[in-house]
């Protein structure tokens, strides 16, 4: 009953929030806290969404349904007191027991002693209520909370069984020989209600690495994590793994980590672990006095089989090299940045984007034979990058990998998929094959759509014209029948131009900001950056780069001013604003809301029209701004975040990798608005193409030194990763 009634209130209500208000109902007493509905259920409801008036009625309602219930269990009779008592500030403690804590003298209070007539029994059975009360209180207080970590619990071991489930142990070493080419013909994908694909085809030809490419929310990882999942039609002898998420932190090391990611390898070892105790345990059997023969007999048949067994698992150990499995994953490790101690460490020391390296090794290292990479280099430096670029160029496998990185593109892929109206397009080559021969092949589709209409009108209008005519009737019907057989083409879709501005500040004069031989650390014996001097001008274009964790988002911190140096002077200009785009800017954003309500929140005081204008300068037009911006794709999600920035006016925009998320029409549209910008620009970034777009100063941050680079982008490329070095 409780169900309907909340539904009846609030259709659009989450199930699981509906789900979980029914359960704390039937399973809670209410008899000791009447006030416990209108107390903590009604703010979940509200929450949820829903009218006012009609959430205090289902809150009424369930009242009547629980409270009264409960309490009408109490043999015990209410009554109604004989006049108001105004309780005091301490309203959850009886006047007896804030006496006790106040160390007042009840004798000395009228000069006499008098006698309580207090049923002590009582009191204490009141007092405990009280406490019993406030106890419960605090604990419905942190139910919400345990309730949503118990999701993100069970949505995590959920995950683990669907792979389990979609991706059984193989024995890959059987699978050598057969065809692990995957085509699949006519299928359709949806998400929430939207239609991703159409009678849409697949085809991977095994050994072949496909980019796949797209506007952001076009549907590419539900692609790819519908290829996982096995929705579509993917034969099983093919093993297929979607990276997708970081690995779980706990205290297993690094190494160990990627070593378990090859499931049959450790499939092998426990059987191997398995067959020595079973010998062991029957050579001790045996080794035993006054056994009769038949006894003896049987267990050195037992002995036998588990020798052959274990005879089996070793061949197979051996066909997978696994004695040399630890020195691959290290050097996978390696790459990716991971120092020898460091290989060593418990996993749940690494932050997200470490672990999240992790899960790229567990990947690389068990060799699927389709494997999955979505935005892979979003998390890694540029030396990183340039590794993963030369080691998928070997790759032996099948690839899919999602990027907006064209430089990464045109190092590891062969074939393009391009992504776009509900189908799949394939182009031979890299990136820039693909984005030399899509405007030249939409061309000719256009071309080829208007001489069909000019056929068709032709067509029409001699059937128009002669249909109803003796002599020329035959004609017209021969031709109805050819306009029949005509296949319907659709006229190619017009690309939406994407177009990012940024408001033009104010004009300030120098100095705008000057650091003289600044130092920062978290201690004088911490230092993280020595010696720094930097000056920045209203025409500054300065990108900082270096390896991860060398302090780059300290640097830009200490530039903004949320860290303060141990020593130097860093002097800012009065009437100076900055914005700053952190690299975790996601996080700051209250997805539970639409673009145009959370820019109202933090950026009180301007009209909704006003907040649309700075949103539409970022692409987040009609229905979009409206929508809650946890429905809204990574891309969708920064935009909002420059719109943010755009909104403060500032002299100088600092961006943490502000081109994580955009797909390319994006990042294209950002580099022309930043290029168009008035004011100055700091940029950390690990994409070739955007910095040697925007900036002309580059800058290392290494070593716990920031220095000048005397050179292009593509230079320091060369200088960290040499092409021989490989």
């Amino acid at each position: 009953m409780a169900l309907v009634l909340i539904r009846q209130a609030i259709p659009e209500a989450d199930d699981a929030i509906v789900e979980y208000i029914e359960g704390y109902l039937n399973e809670s007493g209410f008899e000791e806290d009447e006030d416990a509905i209108q107390e903590f259920v009604k703010p979940i409801l509200e929450d949820a969404g829903g009218d006012p008036a009609q959430i205090d009625h289902v809150c009424q309602e369930l009242t009547k349904m629980y409270v009264h219930k409960d309490t009408a269990k109490d043999d015990r009779q209410s009554k109604k007191l004989d006049q108001a008592i105004t309780i005091g500030d301490q309203s959850n403690m009886s006047a007896t027991t804030a006496l006790s804590r106040t160390q007042v003298d009840l004798d000395h209070v009228s000069g006499r002693r008098v006698q309580s007539q207090v049923d002590q029994d009582k009191l204490r059975k009141a007092e405990a209520k009280i406490a019993s009360k406030i106890a419960k209180r605090q604990e419905r207080s942190n139910q919400r909370v345990a309730y949503e970590a118990s999701r993100l619990l069970e949505t995590e071991r959920q995950l683990q069984e669907e792979y389990k489930l979609y991706n059984p142990i193989l024995d890959y070493t059987t699978t050598k020989g057969k065809n692990k080419d995957i085509k699949v013909d006519n299928f359709d994908i949806s998400f929430a209600g939207n239609r991703i694909l159409t009678d849409a085809s697949l085809t991977l030809a095994f050994g072949r690495r496909y980019g796949l490419v797209g506007k952001n929310g076009i549907g590419k990882s539900t692609l790819l994590r519908a290829i996982a999942r096995r929705e579509i039609s993917v034969p099983s002898h093919i093993s297929v793994l979607y990276v997708e998420q970081e690995v779980h932190g706990d205290e297993t090391r690094a190494i160990d980590m990627v070593l378990r990611a090859d499931v049959w390898r450790e499939h092998l070892l426990a059987k191997e672990r398995e067959h020595v105790a079973t010998i062991n345990e029957i050579e001790h059997e045996l080794r035993g006095e006054f056994m009769e023969d038949h006894v003896k007999e049987s267990l050195n048949n037992q002995l036998d089989l588990a020798n052959k067994e274990l005879r089996d698992v070793f061949t197979k150990l051996q066909d997978i090299e696994s004695d040399k499995a630890e020195a691959k994953a290290s050097a996978i490790l390696a790459g990716l940045g991971f120092s020898s101690e460091d290989q060593k460490r418990a996993t749940k020391e690494f932050s997200g984007g470490w672990r999240m390296r992790i899960s790229l090794a567990r990947s690389l290292f068990c060799k699927p034979d389709v494997l999955m990479l979505d935005e892979p280099d979003n998390m890694l430096d540029i030396p990183a990058i340039v590794w993963l670029e030369r080691y998928l160029q070997t790759w032996p496998n099948t690839l899919l990998v999602v990027s907006h990185d064209r430089e990464f593109l045109d190092e590891v892929a062969t074939d393009i998929l391009h992504m776009h109206s509900e189908t799949l397009n394939y182009y031979k080559g890299n990136f820039s094959n693909f984005y030399g021969t899509k405007e030249e092949r939409r061309r000719n589709q256009l071309r080829e759509y208007e001489s069909q209409l000019q056929y068709r009108q032709h067509l029409q209008d001699f059937i128009d014209r002669w249909r109803y005519n003796a002599k020329r009737a035959p004609q017209a019907q021969s031709k109805i029948k050819v306009l029949e057989k005509l296949p319907v083409l659709e006229r190619p879709e017009d690309e939406k131009l994407v177009t990012f501005q940024f408001s033009d500040p104010d004009a300030l004069s120098p100095p705008i900001i000057q650091m003289d031989d600044v130092t920062f650390g978290y201690s004088a014996a911490r230092t993280v950056l020595t010696g720094i001097n930097l000056d920045v001008r209203m025409d500054s274009r300065v990108a900082i780069v270096g390896p991860n964790g060398a302090g780059k988002s300290t640097m830009l911190k200490l530039l903004i001013g949320q860290n303060s140096p141990l020593s130097g002077l860093v002097h800012r200009n009065g009437r100076l604003r900055m914005a700053y785009f952190t690299q975790h800017h996601i996080d700051q954003l209250d997805l539970s809301k639409s673009a145009v309500a959370f820019m109202a929140d933090k950026f009180p005081g301007k009209t909704e029209e006003e907040y649309r204008r700075y949103l539409g300068s970022f692409g987040i037009t009609g229905m979009v701004g409206l929508q809650v911006m946890k429905t809204l794709s990574g891309g969708q999600k920064s935009r909002v975040a420059f719109a943010c920035l755009s909104a403060q006016n500032p002299h100088i925009l600092v961006l943490d990798e502000p081109t994580n998320h955009l797909d390319m029409e994006s990042m294209d549209a950002l580099q022309d608005a930043l290029g168009q910008y008035k004011g100055g620009v700091i940029i950390v970034s690990h994409d070739e193409r955007f910095i040697s777009t925007v900036c002309n100063e580059i800058w290392i941050c290494d070593k716990g030194v920031l220095s000048k680079f005397f050179g292009t982008i593509k230079d320091y490329k060369d200088m960290i990763c040499p092409k021989d070095s490989i």
